[in-house]
């Protein structure tokens, strides 16, 4: 019947307009909770491990990401990955950086991760080994805090987080001189920048990893002879009895990259190592 008829088709056209209009509201609730929405992040030594980790939790985030790394054919896996453009960068070059992050800034966020492990105790370290140390461990971030900070100020608002490890003036580790020097020294970097810029709506903050499963640490484990000992003594220096993951590191980077309270701290994430 006509009668029939017509309500069913009123109350059809309405619900597909209301399920629109939910859909609608929807997408945008999702949008309005990405904690990085519209942000722009920049990551170094983003090939792989906690760096790549964090390039695809910051796109996930809702963040439009430079992903660099001196190495081409390892950033190569980000190639197609929503958010991320890729860009070969050698952090210990100044003109490099600074043409690079005035090609593709200003950025919000900045995430200094490059950085290297040198083995041995003060008597095995070279001058050589300790000047690189700090070139890429200390200078490298200082590099790209320099290039990034301006446009900053300028917006009264920026987030920097470095990679410092609980290896530096956290806790003292056996065979890791030149790095725990390097890593304390990232860590009187952060607070430094933390305590000149707070006033001016800028954020630095410090990560500090314990052992987390990566390619380096894979290296490091193969070096030492007996890959089976080394992995299981890694692991025993951890209370929670496990290595942590890149993406546990990761999740904490996202967290500093949007947090508006917190500045100049070093933010253990070691499986309670440090404890």
């Amino acid at each position: 019947m006509v009668e029939d008829g017509n309500p069913e088709g009123s109350a059809a056209a309405g619900d597909c307009s209301r399920n629109r209009s939910f859909d609608s509201k929807h997408e945008d609730a999702l949008k309005m909770r990405l904690p990085l929405q519209d942000k722009r992040v920049l990551v170094t030594a983003a090939g792989q491990g906690i760096g790549r980790a964090s390039a695809l939790a910051f796109a996930k985030a809702g963040a439009s990401v430079v992903a660099t790394d001196i190495n081409a054919e390892a950033l190569k896996s980000l190639d197609g990955e929503t958010g991320i453009e890729t860009r070969v960068l050698d952090v210990l070059k100044d003109d490099a950086v600074n043409a690079v992050i005035a090609a593709t800034g200003p950025f919000d966020v900045l995430f200094n991760c490059a950085g290297f492990v040198h083995s041995g105790s003060v008597l095995d370290m070279a001058d050589k080994d300790l000047d690189f140390a700090f070139d890429l461990n200390v200078r490298a971030m200082i590099r790209t805090i320099r290039a990034v900070l301006p446009s900053m100020l300028a917006r009264g608002d920026g987030s920097i987080i470095n990679m410092a490890s609980v290896a530096s003036s956290i806790k003292g580790v056996p065979n890791r001189c030149a790095y725990t020097v390097t890593k304390a020294a990232v860590i009187g970097l952060t607070k430094s920048v933390a305590a000149d810029y707070v006033t001016q709506g800028i954020r630095c903050n410090a990560i500090c990893p314990g052992t987390v499963e990566s390619p380096s640490l894979q290296d490091r484990m193969k070096a030492q002879g007996n890959y089976d000992e080394a992995r299981a003594a890694f692991i025993a220096r951890q209370p929670m009895g496990r290595l942590g993951t890149p993406e546990e590191i990761a999740d904490l980077a996202v967290y500093l990259a949007g947090a508006t309270y917190t500045s100049g701290q070093a933010y253990a994430i070691d499986g309670g190592w440090g404890i």
